[in-house]
Formats: structure tokens, C-alpha cells, sequence
């Protein structure tokens, strides 16, 4: 069981580096309230392939981290209470 606990800990450390780097990888939205006011969403080419950018890359890894670091924490939790 100890080698599970070692092994569960260091996925999280890694995911959690990961996920670091990740988020500042990413550039800043500098819309703000002013461009959810106006609307700055246009329907485009870079709109409709947004997720095929290095942008939108970043962004759907940032996602899948975020679910592997809640779920990694909820495991651990429980093989800690065991």
C-alpha cells in the first residue's frame, strides 16, 4: 500500500508542475467587462478554428489537468484515510 501512496504522490506533484506551467503559458484575456459589454465576439475564421490555435491547446490541457489534479486529490485522499 505504501508504494501506491508514493507512487499516487508523485502523479500529483507532476500534475501539479504541469499545470502550473500550463496556466502560465497562457496569454492574458485583456477583453475585460468592456468586451462582454459591446460584444467582441465575431463570427470569423479565428472564432470557428479557435481550438486548433496554440491557444486553444493550452486552454483544453489547462481543462484536462484541472479534472487529473481533483480527481488525484480525491484518491488521495481516501488511500490517506485508509
Amino acid at each position: 500500500m505504501q508504494i501506491i501512496k508514493y507512487i499516487l504522490i508523485a502523479l500529483y506533484v507532476v500534475n501539479c508542475l504541469a499545470l502550473l506551467i500550463v496556466t502560465m503559458m497562457q496569454n492574458k484575456d485583456s477583453n475585460g467587462a468592456s468586451g462582454t459589454i459591446v460584444g467582441s465576439s465575431t463570427n470569423n475564421f479565428y472564432e470557428k478554428n479557435k481550438g486548433r490555435t496554440h491557444e486553444g491547446k493550452l486552454k483544453k490541457w489547462t481543462i484536462i489537468l484541472g479534472v487529473v489534479f481533483v480527481v488525484l486529490t480525491i484518491v488521495l485522499g481516501i488511500v490517506f484515510l485508509i
